[in-house]
């Protein structure tokens, strides 16, 4: 079974989304990285793009294949995790911890961003109708 942890936000598209005192951090799920297998790339937004949830931000390579990151939440990229440009496996390995993807600053408050997404109970809801 994969990893879902609580106090985070989930999208359909199997990202997440952290909030904290000014930003919200961005990665995917342990589920998702577990279905693409062995990732080899990630194409990551420029900071200082600005994002609209539920929209494409960047792509995830996989020796499998290629798939479409999407935003879950509206706002400007203020910070790229660099370190996936050389070492993407992080994502495989610690998807909620170093293999986080991006920051982004929102209007307002980042946990009422969040608060907008799935929670862990809903997330894993949707994964058992898979």
């Amino acid at each position: 079974m994969s990893e879902i942890r609580t106090g985070l936000g989930y999208t359909e598209e199997h990202e997440w989304a952290e909030a904290t005192a000014t930003v919200v951090r961005v990665g995917i799920t342990d589920y998702a990285q577990s279905l693409l297998g062995d990732i080899v790339f990630v194409e990551l937004p420029g900071v200082g793009d600005a994002l609209a949830a539920n929209q494409p931000m960047g792509t995830i390579e996989s020796v499998k294949t290629v798939s479409d990151l999407f935003s879950p939440v509206d706002g400007k990229v203020v910070r790229v995790n660099e370190e996936l440009l050389t070492a993407p496996e992080k994502v495989n390995a610690d998807p909620y911890g170093e293999g986080w993807i991006i920051e982004v600053e929102v209007e307002g408050d980042p946990a009422e961003a969040v608060k907008g997404l799935m929670d862990a109970a809903q997330y894993e809801a949707l994964l058992g109708s898979k």
